[in-house]
């Protein structure tokens, strides 16, 4: 055990082992039930008396923080026979601007025994466990220790060039050099932000947003303009005054299947805000997390397909739709851009796990990514209908988008129903959705709203959830739970 000690310090050193065994014990860093080292053992290393040492722990037995067991040793006590040490007071001044931002969200309490959860991405239950593991298991054995060393940075060759193939399937024309993998999409976007942003600086995204995308761009400081959406995305008649007045240097775009409302940007709208950040000089951030979950209409070119050369910035990814946990994404650029992400990439975690890119490769290129496609499509279309009819009748006077695609179904509530309000109440029937607050810039914009994924839950699931929610919908309201 590490103590600090001074031994030039005025302070007697018995006081200052049992200052900083009292401080951990308090903390909690130094758990219950935690065995001290020896009296000879600790004095040795700090190079102290064991008379020193002695005397700490008998300060701390005497206040029944820990106790000493006959022939086993000296162990710190369970929290409530123990007083936890007051939490500090004072801290250094460089901490006081970061005292100013909100704190980190916490997780809504659980306290119905079977909670059903119209939140995350796909259904775990589909998620190709087993023959990932195969996979895993089939590089290990023929790839060996190169699997377990640093990738190249800018990702695992054989990846990046499946990538490319893909891409091209989809009219991307990306070469393997222009892939750069990361470590999720989130990474992906993070890079972007990093390379092209200042705080102070401001961005334009769509309104509603990718609440994850938010809370990125809040965490560098990066002030938001939202331009509205409809049901066929980004409302690009709106986009020139905003770009005039704001001066954004950055447009944030989720074309395909958007986050929260599953809405899709047009073709001719995607025309046009290719045409105005290049009029602006504004470059274009992509997030295309799900463009693969297609259920019904034509598909549409990605940004990235009508961009003329070095405007957009395409951020995918696989988890999403394989297995969240894999945190594999990848961003596609060309020009002197590339050089500058990669390099950031490299600083800021050297590479994405080779393990990992080798085992995604593996699995993809032999087509199973593919036809797990299929099969998702099939499978959470089914629920999208049957999440769109319980909202009718477990919610009336509500209002719910139809996606053709992606995970997520956007409802406008009654007019006297707030999502703040309502949430709670969900959370004590046993079924949480996503608040409209969280995908604002302005979260008070947000209030009539919540995205509800209907791909993570079954078919009865989806039933017996929206049940639960009209039912928290009339306790708020005062009015009679519905049949």
């Amino acid at each position: 055990m590490r103590i600090p000690i001074d031994h030039d310090s005025e302070q007697p050193l018995y006081q200052q082992i049992e200052g900083y065994l009292r401080q951990g014990i308090g903390a909690g860093s130094i758990a219950a039930g935690t065995q001290l080292p020896a009296t000879r053992l600790l004095a040795q290393g700090l190079g102290v008396s064991r008379i020193t040492v002695e005397s700490a722990y008998a300060a701390l037995e005497a206040d029944g923080l820990i106790e000493r067991r006959m022939g086993s040793g000296t162990y710190v006590l369970a929290p409530a026979a123990a007083p936890r040490h007051p939490a500090r007071a004072e801290w250094p001044l460089w901490q006081a601007a970061f005292a100013e931002l909100p704190p980190a969200a916490a997780a809504a309490p659980r306290a119905h025994p079977s909670p059903i959860r119209f939140m995350g991405f796909g259904d775990p239950r589909r998620f190709p466990a087993e023959p990932f593991a195969r996979v895993l298991r089939d590089v290990l054995r023929e790839d060996g220790s190169a699997a377990l060393v640093l990738e190249d940075p800018q990702g695992y060759a054989p990846l990046r060039a499946t990538v490319a193939q893909v891409l091209s399937s989809q009219g991307i024309q990306a070469q393997p050099e222009q892939v750069l993998i990361t470590t999720g999409s989130q990474q992906a976007l993070a890079l972007a932000v990093q390379l092209l942003l200042r705080p102070g600086d401001t961005v334009l995204v769509e309104q509603p947003s990718y609440d994850g995308a938010l809370d990125l761009f809040r965490a560098h400081r990066i002030a938001m303009v939202g331009c509205p959406i409809d049901e066929h995305g980004m409302r690009t008649e709106l986009l020139e005054p905003l770009l005039q007045q704001h001066h954004p240097r950055m447009i944030y775009s989720i074309p395909n299947f958007q986050n929260p409302s599953g809405a899709c940007l047009s073709l001719a709208r995607r025309r046009e805000l290719i045409a105005l950040a290049d009029r602006y000089n504004i470059p274009i951030l992509e997030d295309d997390f799900v463009g693969d979950l297609r259920y019904e209409g034509r598909t549409l070119p990605a940004l990235k397909a009508l961009d003329p050369g070095g405007r957009v910035i395409y951020a995918g990814t696989f988890s999403k739709l394989l297995m969240p946990g894999l945190r594999v994404g990848f961003l596609v650029a060309e020009g002197p851009v590339f050089g500058a992400l990669a390099r950031l990439k490299r600083v800021g975690d050297l590479a994405t796990s080779g393990l990992i890119q080798r085992a995604l490769d593996r699995y993809v290129t032999v087509g199973s990514y593919h036809a797990h496609i299929r099969r998702s499509c099939q499978v959470y279309r089914r629920r999208r209908d049957a999440l769109l009819q319980a909202v009718g009748r477990a919610l009336p006077g509500a209002r719910a988008s139809v996606p053709h695609g992606g995970l997520f179904v956007w409802v406008q509530l009654p007019q006297d129903v707030t999502a703040s309000a309502l949430l709670p109440l969900a959370v004590e029937h046993g079924v949480e959705f996503a608040a409209g607050p969280r995908f604002f810039p302005s979260p008070a914009d947000g209030e009539p709203f919540m995205r509800l994924n209907f791909a993570t839950q079954g078919l009865e699931e989806i039933d017996e959830g929206m049940r639960r929610l009209g039912a928290a919908a009339a306790q708020l309201r005062g009015g009679a739970r519905p049949r």
